[in-house]
């Protein structure tokens, strides 16, 4: 079986990630991946149900804009993210890709609340 490319594995976790499904969107990481915010590194699956359910809390059902930027193993993203009374305009990611799953990631950005 041919490992997945980071395009192809960020691509299956943008369609978990629409879902909410909280364990679902974990199994787009390796079990022992970390996550680091400005709040501390979380570990493992229940990290990332902890960070990845904060921001869903943060934006639920946001229109998100993407500019991701590939290199290697490497992923690079900016985003923005809108509902009707929040956003965040300098969401930046890092995320670390090993033969498959997210090894690693870093998130940061700056919740708002909209005029």
């Amino acid at each position: 079986m041919t490992a997945r490319t980071p395009q192809e594995v960020f691509a299956e976790h943008g369609r978990r990630l629409a879902t909410g499904d909280l364990d679902l969107i974990a199994g787009s990481y390796a079990e022992d991946a970390v996550l680091i915010t400005p709040e501390g590194a979380f570990r493992g699956h229940a990290g990332v149900r902890r960070v990845r359910g904060r921001l869903l809390a943060d934006l639920p059902d946001a229109d998100r804009q993407l500019d991701p930027q590939f290199a290697d193993d490497l992923l690079f993203l900016r985003w923005s993210a809108a509902t009707a009374t929040r956003q965040a305009t300098d969401g930046v990611d890092t995320f670390i890709f090993r033969a498959g799953p997210i090894r690693a990631q870093t998130l940061n950005y700056t919740l708002t609340e909209r005029a």
